[in-house]
């Protein structure tokens, strides 16, 4: 402890010098609108090159379960091409009218044991990725994006409260609001369907037509179970996810071409 005194002493000076510069570094910052958006994208670029370094290293000790996804996908993919004129789920249902795109990205991290979780991928502005476009695997929806910088991406997980999307029962069309408790990753629930819905436990649940991010159909997960909500007038569903939120990899994003020109028209709509 001494020693540690002495030591503060012979350096007061530097010391007192590095906390008064650290200081003048933060006003700086956060007085001059140039300086602070500097600062934000040196710290994305900074942040982002750590997790994809991470990423790098562990995904070294996942060689196995990587190659067994992309056999999946190669296969999924050959079936697709193969059998054209036939039904392929889950892509069969996709509405092909509107015009999407897709780029493939590594999830380099990922949270899902808070309320509010989100997934960074080692794509950004300099490959076209832009601001709510959807992410989804061959599985299912994963979320969507709601942060770029140059290089990198967040994206707002299915697994965050904030998250909110149309969705639908496969058989009658019947739609709710999709979100999540909070509690079991592989879990999420589908409010607001309508009483009326027969339901049955294993049905499968899709994305909704009310969305400019996601085509229609795309697979979300099957129920486990349901019940009426306070009102009586409404069910509630649980629904098992495709996807496994716990163990992401390999991602696409899924660009609408067509969503500005969709929602400007929305907007002159609704004026």
């Amino acid at each position: 402890m001494h020693q540690i005194i002495n030591f503060v002493i012979r350096l007061k000076n530097f010391l007192l010098f590095i906390f008064l510069f650290s200081i003048g570094i933060i006003l700086t910052i956060q007085s001059h609108a140039y300086h602070k958006s500097k600062f934000i994208n040196s710290a994305n670029f900074i942040s982002g090159s750590v997790y994809n370094f991470s990423n790098t290293i562990s995904t070294y000790f996942n060689l196995k379960a990587t190659n067994s996804l992309l056999l999946e996908e190669n296969n999924f993919l050959k079936t697709v091409l193969y059998n054209q004129n036939q039904q392929i789920p889950p892509l069969n249902v996709i509405d092909t009218s509107l015009n999407y795109k897709f780029t493939p990205a590594l999830v380099i991290k990922n949270s899902y044991s808070t309320i509010n979780n989100y997934l960074n991928l080692n794509v950004g502005n300099k490959q076209g990725i832009e601001e709510d476009t959807g992410v989804i695997t061959s599985l299912g929806i994963v979320g969507i994006i709601d942060k770029t910088s140059n290089s990198y991406s967040r994206v707002l997980s299915i697994l965050n409260s904030k998250s909110k999307l149309n969705a639908m029962h496969k058989k009658t069309n019947h739609f709710g609001v999709l979100h999540w408790n909070g509690e079991d990753p592989n879990i999420v629930q589908l409010s607001d369907m309508p009483k009326q819905t027969p339901l049955a436990i294993g049905d499968t649940i899709v994305t909704g037509n009310l969305s400019t991010i996601f085509p229609k159909g795309l697979p979300i997960g099957k129920i486990v179970n349901y019940k009426l909500d306070d009102t009586e007038n409404y069910q509630i569903l649980n629904i098992k996810l495709f996807n496994d939120m716990t163990s992401l990899n390999h991602v696409y994003i899924i660009k609408n071409k067509d969503a500005n020109e969709i929602n400007t028209l929305n907007l002159i709509d609704n004026e």
